[in-house]
């Protein structure tokens, strides 16, 4: 009797794995009235850690200039260990690019704005993010890239 063993998706730990505060132009840059441009970026790496476990890094970095000068900058790296077992293949990727970062998100979201508070400015509320969207679209400029790509050419050898 061969029996289907139950789908594990489990939280083993969250942990902020990299941390990072730059205020490169203070004190002079508190004198200024004026609100900053904010940008934000982020990024999502996963890797085995052997036996059905994976670390998923989502890194949250938040730029604020004010005409040519950085006010500040903030880079978190929020970590986790999950464990992930009897999933198809199919759907691990989807669980490591779009479940897992849904969990990171808010523990991220939280040490930005409180990262950015102690740095004497404003907090920066993240906006809920639609990690499935962002999965597709990387998909479809990964295909989009693979298509457009030179076809390998036969030359006869003689």
């Amino acid at each position: 009797m061969s029996e289907q063993a139950e789908p594990v998706f489990a939280i083993e730990k969250l942990y902020v794995k990299d941390l990072s505060v730059e205020v490169p132009n203070a004190p002079q840059i508190y004198l200024e009235r004026e609100a900053p441009n904010v940008s934000i970026q982020l990024q999502n790496s996963a890797q085995g850690l052997g036996d059905g476990v994976f670390e998923v890094v989502l890194t949250v970095t938040v730029t604020a200039t004010l005409a040519e000068k950085t006010v500040f900058l903030v880079q978190v790296g929020q970590g986790g260990i999950f464990r992930i077992q009897n999933v198809p293949d199919e759907n691990l990727e989807p669980l490591l690019s779009i479940a897992c970062p849904n969990i990171l998100f808010p523990y991220a979201r939280e040490i930005v704005s409180d990262a950015v508070s102690r740095a004497g400015f404003a907090p920066v509320v993240l906006q809920p993010v639609n990690f499935e969207a962002m999965y597709v679209s990387n998909l479809e400029q990964q295909q989009a890239q693979l298509a457009s790509a030179p076809a390998a050419h036969e030359v006869p050898i003689q």
